[in-house]
């Protein structure tokens, strides 16, 4: 129980520091002034993610209506 909770918590804060772009993205975006395009490439990473766990959710709700329904 121990070992778990050490690993939720070391888990949770190692994902404070993440950042959305790659690390060459990132040079090439740092050295602009305005950052728009940083901040647009960072959104289009933010849907390419949110899409696949969208369609996952998505699917085993059906599974789950599929499966509780109440048979007539």
């Amino acid at each position: 129980m121990k070992n778990k909770l050490v690993f939720f918590l070391f888990s949770i804060l190692l994902f404070l520091e993440t950042n959305a772009q790659c690390a060459m993205c990132r040079a090439v975006l740092e050295s602009e002034e305005s950052q728009t395009a940083a901040e647009g490439i960072n959104d289009g990473i933010i849907y390419l993610m949110a899409i696949p766990y969208i369609l996952v959710a998505g699917i085993a709700y059906a599974i789950y209506r599929k499966f509780n329904t109440l048979k007539k």
